[in-house]
């Protein structure tokens, strides 16, 4: 996702043609605003890490003390291992199911393909929370897959106790191969299929072509996608909260969250100790990830010399490949649907048999449309996602422009606009907790303090998609305008922006989906007043209300897979980067 820092321009082309420009102006003043929104959590973090926590909030004398208690606590030693086990598990099962899907997608003639993208969609409208807890509810100690093995063993245990690092491996892995097929799927789409068939016509199999060609030739992708699900999955919270903390697992970011909510007052100081070594770690791991990013041009296959995709013709192994696409589809998306939906009619957890069909209600639906605190829940996250996407795409689609034309201050902007990729959504939470108590600005607990946090959280996605789309604009467009007498900044407004309003859009549907899903944020920054969708959801989990949220989950969710549809078709037909990687 990250710009990489090679396409920042040459010192030598960042110059004014005409001293004074108007750009000058408005490129170093949004540079500054940028710097004032994602320069201060760093500043705060790192400055309550190493000041004790006063009785109001402030700082006090400076101290080391934190650093000290968790580096003293045997329990990091567990919480890093726990992190690490998670991440390396999650990001092999979705680059492996991930990559297979996408091949088997775009470049063979396997059948039953329409699947593959229809659990891909849903899955971008399915919040984090309703995800995990319909696979708490499959595998759970009562689910249903535990049930059957009991009435068929007579044991009175577990086959499965999805409460184990292993259980939030497979959770955390499904969670992601959706998204590993969205980005895997556009770079089998694009490659040269002329390798593959000379290999083909030296005598290769199909799955020699595969193992010395295909793969090897999207290896770039595949590490930097593997690189960047490890960093996703260091940093997850709404798994490791869901399914670890009951099951005594803590990773780095339940142990963050721990601190802010099991004691009181809030101890920030450690929690700001703890965000700032996670801070550091995603850094270096972000480092890596630019240089996987940087040198992918080595494996470019596609040249000015034309093409036509043609299709692996499997023969018979077109329905195992087919068979592949029903069987993710199976479980990534009917089973925790269904399962979902059965909790949801019933009006206390069930499991599956036939007695409990007597049992069946439309209750919890009732009391998801019939009360004000839903409605509510609904306004505050359509609100905050909307607000944020369309600041975010206001500020970045500036910065892009700017970027992309190498006018002078472009590296700042692509640098600081690029920055918060750094910041765990949790870190990022504890962070504006901090900044938003020490300043006399009276928003903390409303709902625009999560506005700003997503703004800043998400800059760096809506500084892709505007950065993409600008390199499909050529500069003549605007140097053709200037001749007919329109200034730099009118040029954009009837020129460019009118031009990207495909990719604007892409990156705004986005942006909005990712913050309607997301729990780290809003979880550390809701107040009475301000609750989200996803934060609800946690609640009603952790009360045991579980049929009333799979009710208003699959409510929600409905909702969110109708926009979600709109940005798979607005994103394949604008070609704006907003199915690649």
């Amino acid at each position: 996702m990250r710009l990489s820092r090679a396409l920042s321009p040459p010192s030598a082309v960042r110059r004014f043609r005409a001293p004074g420009d108007q750009r000058a102006w408005v490129g170093w003043g949004l540079a500054a605003l940028i710097a004032v929104l994602v320069l201060p959590p760093i500043w705060f973090l790192g400055a309550g890490s190493l000041h004790l926590t006063t009785a109001k909030f402030g700082q006090g004398a400076f101290t080391l003390q934190y650093y000290a208690r968790i580096f003293n606590d045997p329990r990091l030693f567990e919480s890093v291992v726990n992190s690490c086990l998670f991440a390396v598990g999650s990001s092999a099962i979705a680059l492996v199911s991930g990559a297979v899907l996408a091949w088997i997608v775009e470049r063979t003639n396997a059948p039953f393909k329409t699947l593959a993208w229809l659990t891909t969609v849903i899955s971008l409208g399915t919040p984090y929370v309703l995800y995990v807890t319909s696979w708490l509810l499959l595998l759970g100690r009562a689910g249903p897959v535990n049930d059957l093995w009991r009435q068929a063993t007579g044991n009175s245990g577990v086959l499965l106790n999805i409460y184990s690092v292993w259980g939030m491996t497979v959770v955390e892995g499904c969670l992601w191969s959706p998204f590993a097929f969205l980005l895997l799927s556009s770079t089998f789409r694009v490659g040269n299929p002329e390798f593959e068939e000379a290999a083909r016509i030296s005598g290769g199999s199909v799955w020699d072509t595969i193992r010395r060609v295909t793969f090897p030739l999207a290896l770039p992708s595949l590490a930097a996608l593997a690189m960047l699900v490890f960093i996703r999955a260091i940093e997850a919270f709404e798994v490791p909260a869901l399914v670890g903390l009951p099951g005594r697992v803590n990773v780095m970011t339940t142990d963050i969250f721990l601190d802010l909510t099991n004691r009181m007052p809030p101890d920030f100081g450690h929690a700001s100790a703890f965000s700032a070594i996670l801070l550091v770690i995603v850094a270096i791991l972000l480092f890596f990830y630019s240089r996987l990013s940087r040198h992918a041009e080595r494996f470019h296959t596609i040249t000015g010399k034309g093409y036509r995709q043609r299709p692996f013709d499997l023969g018979r192994g077109r329905w195992i490949a087919g068979g592949v696409l029903i069987l993710n589809f199976v479980v990534i998306l009917v089973l925790p649907i269904l399962m979902l939906i059965w909790t949801s009619l019933m009006p206390f957890f069930q499991t599956i048999k036939p007695s409990a069909f007597r049992l069946l209600t439309l209750k919890n639906y009732a009391a998801v449309f019939g009360t004000d605190h839903y409605l509510d829940l609904v306004q505050n996250t359509l609100f905050a996602a909307a607000a944020a996407a369309t600041l975010v795409m206001a500020v970045t689609v500036l910065a892009g422009w700017l970027t992309v034309r190498r006018y002078r201050g472009a590296w700042v902007l692509d640098q600081i606009a690029t920055m918060p990729l750094i910041y765990p959504g949790i870190v990022l939470g504890v962070a504006i907790m901090q900044i938003f108590l020490a300043v006399p600005l009276p928003i903390y607990g409303t709902i625009w303090i999560i506005v700003i946090a997503f703004l800043i959280g998400y800059m760096p996605y809506g500084m892709r998609y505007t950065y993409v789309g600008m390199l499909q604009i050529h500069r003549e467009l605007e140097e053709a305008a200037g001749v007919a007498g329109a200034t730099p900044l009118e040029g954009f407004r009837r020129i460019v922006v009118p031009l990207l309003a495909p990719a604007v859009l892409s990156g705004w549907l986005f942006i909005f989906l990712l913050g309607a899903r997301v729990l780290s944020v809003p979880i550390l920054l809701a107040g009475p007043d301000s609750q989200m969708v996803a934060v609800a959801m946690y609640e009603l989990w952790t009360n045991g209300q579980g049929t009333e949220l799979a009710a208003f989950g699959l409510v929600w969710t409905a909702l969110m897979t109708v926009i979600a549809t709109a940005f798979y078709v607005i994103g394949r037909r604008s070609g704006a980067g907003a199915f690649g990687r």
